[in-house]
Order: structure tokens, then C-alpha cells, then sequence
């Protein structure tokens, strides 16, 4: 059986819980909050941080610090992870589902997430070309 199978998201060492990460880069788009209904929408816009080419964080061990609203999911309340994306690896796992066949552990390749459609390289927009995010919200097509 393979790790993530076996063990809950508290019991992965620090190098399991990394690899669950398919680098959709769907969570470093900036999210905006319905202040009436707590709702959470994400836009197109991708973090500064973020190189759209590889969908992934410059800056990955200071994100946190240079990008104060960056969320470290390991440092969450894993029964707050709904509003992840459905294809999240740790939202999935976290209630009981497996991992897609298109995610990096199941296929063995990285590019089986672009390949899928999964990744955000094919829409989104550097954070500097937004003026207004509410122009850029997105639904996602789970």
C-alpha cells in the first residue's frame, strides 16, 4: 500500500506531505470572501510568487513571510480544507477519497497534471495585470 493510503495527513513526514502537492498552483490564485456569506471564490490571478511557466513558488520556504495572506496547510485546521479545490490532494484525502489517476503519485509524472487540464498555467494572469480582482473571479469545473 502506498503512504498516503495508510497514513493520515498528521502522521506524513514532512517529505510525504510535500509530494502530495500536484503543483495545480490552484490555491496561490487569489481568493476573495462573500463578507455576508463566508463564501470563498477564486479569481485567475496568480501570486506574485508564483512562475506561471512551472506553477511553482519562487520563493517556496518564505512564501509565508513575504506573502503575509499565503496559507501553510500544514499549520491549518485540516476540517477547514473544503475551500480547497475538489482535486486538492489533501482536501481528498482528508475525506477519505483517492487520489485522481492524473495526480504526479499515480501516474509518475508531473505533466500528467497539465495534461489532465488541471494545472492553472493554461488561464491564469500575473498578479501585476490585475487591477481589480472581482473582474477575474473563475468557477471552477469540478
Amino acid at each position: 500500500m502506498n503512504f498516503w493510503e495508510t497514513k493520515k495527513l498528521t502522521e506524513m513526514s514532512t517529505e510525504e506531505w510535500e509530494s502530495l502537492c500536484d503543483n495545480c498552483a490552484k490555491c496561490c490564485l487569489h481568493k476573495l470572501e462573500d463578507e455576508l456569506t463566508g463564501k470563498i471564490v477564486f479569481t485567475n490571478v496568480a501570486c506574485k510568487l508564483l512562475k506561471l511557466k512551472t506553477c511553482r513558488c519562487s520563493n517556496y520556504n518564505k512564501r509565508t513571510q513575504l506573502v503575509p495572506e499565503c496559507l501553510d496547510l500544514k499549520q491549518l485546521d485540516f476540517t477547514k480544507y473544503d475551500w480547497l479545490p475538489s482535486t486538492c490532494a489533501y482536501r481528498l484525502l482528508n475525506n477519505n477519497q483517492s487520489l485522481p489517476k492524473w495526480h504526479p503519485l499515480i501516474s509518475g509524472s508531473a505533466a500528467s497534471v497539465k495534461r489532465a487540464g488541471i494545472s492553472i498555467s493554461s488561464y491564469a494572469i500575473e498578479e501585476e495585470l490585475a487591477t481589480n480582482l472581482e473582474d477575474h473571479i473563475i468557477k471552477w469545473l469540478d
